[in-house]
């Protein structure tokens, strides 16, 4: 990714550094020199301050006083418990969908899951395009469902939950027919209005991530 200085400097700067620390390109502990990264992309010190503060939030760098920000762990414990939250809120989001969905929001929906499978049966799937197709199925639900605080707090886990599945995916790419499945099994289920089997395919498929994801680490 090329960096270039947009209008909200902090935020651009927070999603360049995401990017690297969800592709590994960061490494979990490394520490980011923010003198550095201020000269390296040639922007003022405080703004990459703002920056680590955001990433901070995303659960991608932790900020220790006197030490500095350093990518943040991720090993087998850090992605279940990442996960077991992860999935509670989405299985919160799931329930209020199968309660608050229009007739005419349908067809929206149908096209939002269709375009995520799509990218997910592409013979060479670029990872970072499936995520980002299945973090905008995510984010046109709770466009529907209109509940901010579950918005926000599903939001500021989409960089933390992005960096692990793009880990167990890059490594076990058999894993994105598992993820297509899922995203035929849940739409079926909210047009049903079937909160209990719409809960229990997003349970089971957190499950097979976080299966995922440890395999994904223990070889690392």
């Amino acid at each position: 990714m090329d960096f270039k200085v947009p209008n909200t400097l902090a935020e651009q700067i927070a999603n360049y550094l995401a990017e690297r620390i969800m592709t590994g390109q960061i490494q979990p502990g490394k520490r980011i020199q923010e003198a550095t990264l201020a000269t390296e992309l040639k922007v003022s010190r405080a703004s990459v301050k703002e920056a680590l503060y955001t990433l901070e939030r995303w659960h991608l760098v932790d900020i220790t006083p006197r030490k500095g920000a350093a990518a943040s762990k991720l090993d087998a414990n850090h992605a279940s418990e990442l996960y077991d939250v992860y999935m509670h809120l989405l299985m919160m989001l799931a329930a209020r969908l199968c309660e608050r969905w229009q007739e005419s929001d349908r067809d929206r929906m149908l096209a939002v899951v269709g375009s995520a499978v799509e990218q997910m049966k592409k013979p060479s799937a670029d990872i970072m395009a499936v995520v980002e197709a299945s973090f905008e199925v995510m984010e046109a639900c709770c466009e529907l469902v209109g509940n901010e605080y579950l918005t926000e707090a599903l939001s500021n886990f989409k960089p933390a939950v992005s960096r692990a599945y793009y880990l167990s995916a890059e490594r076990y790419r058999h894993g994105l027919a598992q993820t297509s499945q899922f995203f035929t099994r849940l739409p079926q289920a909210v047009l049903d209005r079937d909160v209990e089997k719409a809960q229990a395919v997003i349970r089971d498929f957190a499950e097979h991530q976080k299966v995922m994801i440890q395999r994904a680490l223990s070889s690392a």
